[in-house]
């Protein structure tokens, strides 16, 4: 037979159940109620972390609603119009404008924004804090809500004079690189130009001396042939003029006459040979390309560097019969002596008793390639890569600009050809070049 609970046994269990759902709710409660103030914190942080956005923000920034009028604005914006946020809210975005013709541009823009990927580019005229018109280029976009409901615009805008103030200075410094370019290349030119005058003057100096000592002994004749003619013309008789004509050694003058003009014309001959090569090389700035007899270029670099800056550089070279190349003959010039000069000095620092060069031509269909090497200690590995970088140089604090290959690099690469360098298997650097044919190219 079972047994009744004691009275109000039910009555305390329901009440232990109660107390017990109750201290449920109550967790609940208050772990909703810490979720939500993280959300809190989280949105505030938000809300500052987008409010600090907008206020490093240089360009313009607003948000409008359908109807135009302004909903949020950014410190930029403020400062361009001179009005705090409290005094834009809820104003037409189109009375910041300057002119009708921006408001009617910004309301047909608006007005056909209404799909969420849409967007708009336009110049209009803001008005600024003392109401002078500012251009402002503004980009216009749809503002959506999360159903994807259309709510209105964004325009984000910079101001046109800080983007002219801009390219103001990048268009001074872009002028002033170039001014600099240009006189490191007229540097780099003159250093070509001094090597070439010193072999110049060397060459001119032998058939000038040979022609300046012809004239000496010229003069010295033709004064002693003006005074025996005074003689004669005196009417000296026989026994005076034979006696005057041994004393100046007429006869020997007239005889050795003849070798003197040959030999003062042959030195005359030799310095116009001279200035006509320079003529015919003389062209560094000039732009046009033609064919180029290869042999000459190298036979004159070879002429001119050994003449001048390098009198003791070895060259191995024997010309082979190959097509005319395509390029300008002044400008292969100023590369090959850059290459030979280059060549003598890797010699010279590499301690070599004798500077040696090594020039070999090739040719294959369409090409003929020009291989340079010495015997110096060669390129560094690292370096392979940047002989041609303007600038680059190994050679000690002033001696050479850095310019000389990259020039050279630049004048092949005109002319269709290419470049390269590496280190020769038996020592010493090799630069190639390679040129089309004439009328390959």
């Amino acid at each position: 037979m079972a047994r009744k609970p004691p009275p109000g046994a039910l009555d305390e269990d329901a009440w232990i159940e109660v107390i017990a759902r109750m201290d449920e709710v109550y967790s609940k409660l208050v772990q909703d109620e810490i979720a939500l103030e993280e959300k809190n914190v989280e949105l505030e942080q938000s809300q500052q972390f987008i409010a600090g956005l907008l206020s490093s923000m240089s360009d313009v920034l607003l948000a409008c609603d359908p109807e135009g009028r302004i909903e949020e604005s950014n410190s930029a914006l403020r400062t361009l119009v001179g009005r705090d946020e409290g005094a834009l809210s809820g104003s037409p975005a189109y009375a910041l404008l300057a002119d009708p013709h921006s408001e009617t541009q910004l309301r047909q823009a608006l007005a056909s924004l209404r799909n969420p990927s849409a967007s708009a580019s336009l110049e209009v005229n803001f008005k600024d804090a003392s109401g002078a018109p500012v251009p402002v280029d503004v980009s216009c976009t749809v503002r959506s809500a999360g159903n994807g409901r259309f709510i209105g615009h964004v325009l984000v805008g910079r101001p046109l004079g800080e983007l002219q103030h801009a390219y103001r200075q990048l268009h001074e410094a872009h002028e002033a690189l170039k001014r600099t370019q240009q006189q490191l290349l007229h540097a780099e030119k003159m250093a070509s130009l001094g090597r070439l005058v010193a072999g110049v003057a060397h060459e001119l100096n032998n058939p000038i001396s040979f022609v300046l000592a012809n004239a000496h002994v010229l003069d010295s004749y033709g004064k002693r042939l003006q005074q025996y003619l005074q003689a004669v013309h005196d009417g000296e008789s026989q026994t005076r003029l034979h006696a005057l004509r041994q004393q100046l050694r007429i006869d020997p003058l007239l005889s050795d006459l003849p070798s003197l003009i040959e030999g003062s014309m042959e030195g005359a001959q030799r310095t116009a040979d001279i200035v006509s090569a320079l003529k015919r090389f003389s062209a560094v700035d000039r732009e046009a390309l033609g064919e180029v007899d290869l042999n000459d270029v190298i036979e004159r670099a070879i002429h001119w560097v050994c003449r001048g800056v390098a009198p003791d550089l070895q060259v191995h070279w024997q010309a082979v019969d190959t097509p005319p190349v395509r390029g300008n003959a002044g400008q292969l010039l100023q590369v090959l002596m850059n290459l030979m000069q280059n060549a003598y000095d890797a010699a010279q620092t590499a301690n070599q008793a004798a500077p040696t060069v090594w020039i070999d031509v090739t040719q294959a269909p369409g090409w003929v390639t020009l291989r340079l090497r010495d015997n110096g200690a060669g390129i560094a590995e690292k370096h392979l890569g940047q002989v041609f970088d303007p600038f680059f140089s190994t050679k000690p604090v002033g001696k050479g600009t850095g310019l000389g290959l990259s020039i050279s690099y630049g004048i092949i690469e005109r002319c269709g050809g290419r470049m390269t360098a590496a280190n020769h298997p038996q020592g010493g650097a090799e630069f190639t070049v390679t040129l089309p044919e004439a009328g390959f190219a």
